[in-house]
């Protein structure tokens, strides 16, 4: 076993190509999704007003909203950024989604105009009604201020690190172990390595081990990307993090194995692993927040193994989750790599 385990490690670190993919694409990824959603000013309401400057029903809606911007500007808020257009090139706008709330007179009142699926045209909506009845007198009886957070761990750069670590780390494990075995059907190699003394067992196992060696780098990338440069916390223990993501790398490499147990050419395994990667990539909260879809199938949702170890991931990095809190997901991971394992071992196709 030992000298299978060296094998793949030489195999792996003689191919440059491989290291990119496995350490430099993810590294990247995360870089430029970070630089992306990393935290900024609030955004200005964007909105597009129909009328023109004779129009005085327009007229008297756009100089209230452009005394508001100017208002928000100097006290450092977020501002309107207001067009004037006409009818037809407002609808236009709206309904390619280059603006999500577009307002016309309508009489001595105001109609909106959105699509009430988007989040952010309710939001201007909501905002862009309170300036105007303001400007017109209304008063509300209740005081109310706001108390702005911007705590580290609760920004999405925070919540999109542990994804992007889930991510790789179902990736090698899948492409790393199930792609590897076709190879090797492929090149007959299978059936060289099965006429030998070798027991299969050792075989075997000597994948996982060296794809648990190379998920440890994987891991220590990430972690010091978002500590280092987008300065994401750390809450819980550092050794309870890469337990999780170990048995997480266990469970996908269990998959592997089981999807590439007896697939005979790469297209078959290709459509095998992306049938597997797939409900995940979209399901499991990656992302975004899994919450997000409906009840009936959260069941489904949180049996996914990609699910179980962002959960983990998560509730330790952000939310400082102790072992007993993660124990729920460990079980979950564990129980995916020893099935997943034993079955594969049990129908592996050595020719």
């Amino acid at each position: 076993m030992r000298e299978l385990y060296i094998a793949r490690l030489r195999e792996f670190y003689r191919q440059p190509a491989r290291i990119f993919w496995v350490y430099g694409f993810p590294t990247i990824m995360a870089i430029c999704l970070g630089v992306a959603f990393q935290s900024r000013p609030p955004e200005n309401i964007q909105v597009d007003l129909i009328g023109s400057p004779s129009t005085s029903a327009s007229s008297a809606i756009e100089k209230t909203l452009k005394a508001h911007d100017e208002k928000a500007r100097a006290s450092k808020q977020p501002g309107v950024a207001l067009r004037v257009e006409t009818e037809e090139v407002a609808t236009q706008r709206l309904k390619t989604g280059k603006t999500p709330l577009v307002i016309e007179a309508n009489g001595s009142g105001v109609r909106y105009r959105y699509d009430p699926t988007r989040p952010e045209a309710i939001a201007s909506r909501g905002a862009i009604d309170d300036i105007l009845q303001v400007a017109q007198g209304r008063k509300d009886p209740v005081a109310t201020d706001d108390k702005l957070v911007t705590e580290r761990g609760s920004r999405y750069i925070d919540f999109l690190i542990p994804g992007l670590i889930g991510l790789n780390t179902m990736g090698g494990g899948l492409w790393g172990i199930g792609f590897l075995l076709v190879n090797f059907r492929i090149a007959k190699l299978l059936k060289c390595f099965v006429a030998t003394p070798m027991p299969r067992r050792d075989f075997l196992l000597a994948l996982l081990g060296s794809r648990l060696t190379f998920l440890i780098p994987d891991l220590a990338v990430l972690l010091l990307l978002g500590t280092l440069v987008f300065q994401m916390p750390i809450r819980g223990s550092l050794l309870l993090v890469i337990l999780i993501d170990v048995v997480g790398a266990l469970a996908f490499a269990g998959i592997g194995l089981l999807i590439g147990s007896r697939a005979q050419s790469t297209e078959s395994v290709s459509g095998l692993m992306n049938l597997v990667m797939l409900p995940m990539w979209l399901f499991s909260g990656v992302f975004f927040s899994s919450d997000r879809f409906p009840a009936a199938i959260q069941p489904f949702i949180q049996i996914l193994p990609l699910t179980q170890l962002l959960n983990g991931l998560r509730g330790v990095i952000l939310e400082g989750a102790g072992f007993v809190d993660v124990i729920p997901a460990l079980a979950i991971l564990s129980a995916w790599a020893v099935v997943t394992f034993v079955i594969a071992l049990k129908i592996f196709r050595w020719s």
